[in-house]
């Protein structure tokens, strides 16, 4: 088994970092072999944790370059601050490394685009690419996903998407890029409610217009919004609302709810909670399992890496998530609905979004 493993460079030891590293070592088909951080510090202590985990000591690098040029690293996992993703993906990839990214792809739908060019180039060469989405891969919302397919929920009239949590302010002040336009991208939308955001599209297809109301509720000292409302019109001429706070104290629950003419479905941190199909006004059983997590997508991307195959989530189906996320910051900013594939292909990448996140009113 060993000749078959996938030596992975973990870029970025922070928090989700060390989810990525503690999944890898959980796995026969891959090891940890490098690690990379500017933070001698943070490197060090997930160098440690693996160590303690039993497994093989890790090499330590400041930088991706070093990494790539001092190991045999073949899956490069992206788990630093939100816009360094493409630039660091991107540059993997040109070396022929298969590549994870963390959630969201990027901040900037400029270097997305980039980046998916990129990830077609090297998927001509077998590389693999993926962007972690892992709430695809839970039970419950594979059912969601497998009854819209079959149509047993009849026409799909609409979709509810809610992220109700909190987050305090020692929370953003904890890292220097928290909170800010350059590095998170946005707020409780871009970091917190992309997962949800990708669900809705997984279910619901691509939107067609997207109005939004994003402001900072309570967290005054940050750049970017701690609660946003959108709505939102589908190619399937469904509607949707989608809602993500980080001003909900003490925190709430995270749901997406699909309504169709013949049934519909709920699913409620990660579980499915409800489930009716098919016009039966009763529910159908809803135990469908436990969340996937990290380990599901990893299985699936060592699956595609070994098989040659694309796999599940792709480079484009994370660019229209984080074009979906714009869009909803420059409905706001704009304050009038845009169309999701003017956002999608550049026609608003000089807005300035920054200008449209508001204080509540007096």
């Amino acid at each position: 088994m060993a000749d078959t493993q996938q030596q992975v460079a973990i870029v970025g030891c922070g928090i989700i970092g060390r989810t990525h590293a503690q999944t890898v070592a959980e796995r026969p088909d891959a090891i940890v072999t490098a690690l990379v951080d500017g933070d001698a510090a943070a490197r060090e202590a997930l160098r440690a944790h693996l160590v303690e985990l039993g497994e093989p000591e890790p090499k330590v690098y400041d930088d991706l370059t070093a990494a790539l040029s001092g190991s045999d690293v073949s899956l490069v996992a992206i788990c630093t601050p939100s816009g360094t993703h493409a630039a660091l993906a991107e540059q993997a990839l040109n070396e022929k490394k298969h590549v994870v990214i963390e959630k969201p792809l990027d901040v900037d739908l400029v270097r997305a685009r980039r980046l998916g060019a990129a990830a077609t180039r090297a998927a001509n060469h077998g590389v693999v690419s993926s962007v972690i989405s892992q709430h695809r891969f839970d039970a419950g919302s594979a059912v969601v996903k497998q009854a819209i397919d079959a149509g047993r929920f009849g026409q799909l009239t609409s979709s509810v998407a809610t992220v109700a949590w909190w987050r305090s302010d020692e929370y953003y002040a904890s890292a220097g890029w928290r909170g800010t336009w350059e590095q998170d991208g946005g707020g409780a939308l871009m970091n917190q409610g992309v997962h949800t955001v990708d669900l809705m599209l997984w279910f619901m297809g691509r939107p067609v217009t997207i109005q939004a109301q994003a402001l900072r509720a309570a967290h005054h000292a940050i750049e970017v919004e701690d609660t946003v409302v959108a709505t939102l019109t589908f190619e399937n001429g469904a509607v949707g609302t989608l809602h993500a706070t980080t001003a909900a104290f003490p925190g709430g629950r995270t749901r997406v709810s699909v309504h169709g003419t013949e049934g519909g479905a709920e699913v409620e941190d990660d579980r499915l909670r409800r489930l009716n199909v098919d016009g039966d006004k009763n529910d159908a059983p809803t135990d469908a399992g436990d969340p996937g997590g990290h380990k599901a997508q990893y299985d699936d991307i060592l699956t595609a890496i070994t098989d040659g195959s694309q796999p599940a989530i792709t480079v484009q189906d994370a660019i229209d998530a984080l074009a979906t996320v714009r869009a909803v910051y420059i409905a706001s900013t704009l304050q009038r609905p845009v169309k999701f594939i003017d956002v999608l292909e550049g026609r608003y990448d000089d807005v300035d979004v920054s200008r449209g996140i508001g204080l509540p009113p007096n």
